[in-house]
């Protein structure tokens, strides 16, 4: 009889424990310690921005380095070559180290060149054509009168090639269709190989003595 008292008690008290239990209130939370020092408080982030860089934070992310754009190209004429032959072997042996690469010959140097205008349908147009190059400021020329020139106008002869090349390109600039004339027999012609390359020095190193050119100036077609 004692014993199962003692066990009727026992449940209660344990009940009452588990009563108390579940109706405690929560107990309040923590203060973080103070410092005495001074400064700021600590105030944690959440985990998401926690993890966030300050360069992402501020829009300045960091997206690596840039691609670099391909190297500019430059304009070369290699040679000159003796003969066509010569320039086309070179032309295959640099293959795409010299893209859009052209032959080009350059006839040999004459005994000496003329300036002329062809002749003119009569003479009367060509005395015409004479005083409009005069007003235009030119000098040191002349109205043919014979041979298969005649009413042609001399402008000029020339030793050297430059220099008469000079004279037609003005002449031309000024609106007036000049010829250039080679006088003598003429030496034989070189060849270049004209071309653009993003690897100048290895060009060079293979035809030393190729000359870097203005593009513009090449008769490459995707170049010009």
């Amino acid at each position: 009889m004692r014993v199962r008292a003692l066990i009727v008690v026992l449940v209660a008290l344990n009940l009452g424990v588990a009563a108390w239990w579940l109706t405690r209130p929560s107990p309040a939370p923590r203060p973080l310690p103070a410092s005495d020092k001074g400064g700021v408080a600590l105030v944690l982030l959440p985990a998401q921005a926690a993890t966030t860089s300050p360069a992402t934070a501020s829009g300045n992310e960091d997206v690596g380095p840039q691609a670099a754009g391909p190297a500019p190209a430059t304009c070369l004429s290699v040679g000159p070559f003796p003969d066509r032959g010569a320039a086309e072997v070179a032309q295959a042996g640099l293959g795409t180290l010299l893209r859009e690469a052209e032959i080009r010959e350059e006839p040999g140097a004459a005994s000496g060149y003329r300036v002329l205008l062809p002749p003119a349908a009569s003479r009367a147009e060509a005395q015409a054509t004479a005083d409009r190059i005069a007003a235009a400021g030119f000098q040191d020329f002349l109205l043919l009168n014979q041979g298969e020139d005649a009413n042609g106008i001399a402008l000029g002869a020339y030793r050297g090639r430059e220099t008469a090349e000079r004279r037609v390109a003005a002449l031309r600039a000024a609106g007036f269709p000049a010829q250039l004339r080679a006088q003598g027999a003429a030496g034989p012609s070189r060849w270049w190989l004209d071309g653009a390359s993003a690897d100048a020095d290895s060009v060079r190193a293979t035809f030393p003595a190729a000359q870097e050119r203005d593009c513009a100036t090449l008769p490459v077609g995707t170049l010009r």
